[in-house]
């Protein structure tokens, strides 16, 4: 009997920084060419932007589509990591953001 190609299927969760205290189960990592173009585009604006006190960790999150957000996560030697989520993920995960006491919002 002839078998076909199998792929194993891992498990990579993705995950935000832990300085970061947002929990979001269905996150996608994007590369840092698409993350940095999808928030250059027109109909990106900017949710809010956050940061760590006594930190300089970053989050700034953009609206990219009715449904869809992108968050930038600067950490303190300035790398930018970009991920994706749903709007409504991001709504559910945001008063543990909010309540932080180590995180203030800017914008």
């Amino acid at each position: 009997m002839a078998m076909h190609g199998s792929r194993q299927v891992t498990d990579t969760a993705v995950s935000l920084p832990d300085a970061v205290p947002l929990d979001l189960s269905h996150l996608t990592r994007l590369s840092w060419e698409l993350g940095s173009r999808v928030i250059r585009d027109e109909d990106a604006s900017l949710h809010s932007e956050w940061t760590q006190t006594g930190r300089s960790w970053v989050l700034s999150i953009f609206r990219v589509t009715n449904n869809t957000v992108t968050l930038r996560v600067r950490t303190p030697v300035g790398r930018e990591r970009f991920y994706g989520a749903a709007e409504q993920d991001l709504e559910t995960a945001l008063p543990r953001l909010e309540s932080a006491t180590n995180w203030q919002r800017l914008e």
